[in-house]
């Protein structure tokens, strides 16, 4: 599968702003972790992009459309990395992109959460703010907090260090990402 036609696949199942921005969010932290780890970058940023994409149409099937899907165009790695991106649906984590989608997806959703509620949003970001704001349980309360701290782990980073990681690739796509102060 070439990025355009995960792109495409994307776009029929994603209409959604917010979960648009997510998928585009986690292909870009997956892509850096592609080559922070000298992995294939392309399957890393499909991964990241298609790893929500159908849940707004889907939402008690998730992730199970999409990971068929892939399984029919033959994508089984990416599948399976799709199929075991949240640790308590109990998918065995056999290689690191397996890994590296659980890292990328919580804590890179909560980051941007924390950009959106500061005046100027990603700009300036710090490690310290986002921890500040991860130990309020009321501050983006859907985001589990254990998911983001087994991530890290999994790649064997602490969450500091992951976010350290994330922030200036979301300042570096801010932009696009309507990141930026207004």
């Amino acid at each position: 599968m070439t990025r355009q036609e995960a792109q495409q696949l994307f776009d029929s199942l994603t209409t959604g702003y917010s979960l648009r921005r997510h998928g585009r969010t986690v292909e870009l932290v997956m892509e850096a972790l592609a080559e922070h780890f000298n992995e294939d970058t392309e399957t890393y940023a499909i991964t990241g992009l298609l790893h929500d994409a159908d849940y707004e149409k889907h939402p008690e099937q998730h992730p199970q459309v999409i990971v068929d899907i892939l399984r029919e165009m033959g994508e089984s790695t990416i599948a399976h990395a799709i199929a075991g991106h949240y640790t308590k649906w109990n998918i065995p984590r056999d290689s690191l992109l397996d890994k590296c989608i659980v890292a990328a997806d919580e804590i890179t959703g909560f980051i941007v959460a924390a950009a959106l509620i500061r005046p100027t949003k990603i700009e300036g970001m710090k490690v310290k703010s986002v921890m500040k704001k991860f130990k309020t349980k009321t501050f983006a309360a859907s985001v589990d907090r254990e998911e983001c701290r087994k991530g890290a782990e999994l790649i064997g980073w602490d969450l500091r260090q992951l976010v350290e990681f994330i922030i200036p690739i979301l300042q570096e796509h801010a932009e696009e990402l309507d990141l930026l102060s207004n």
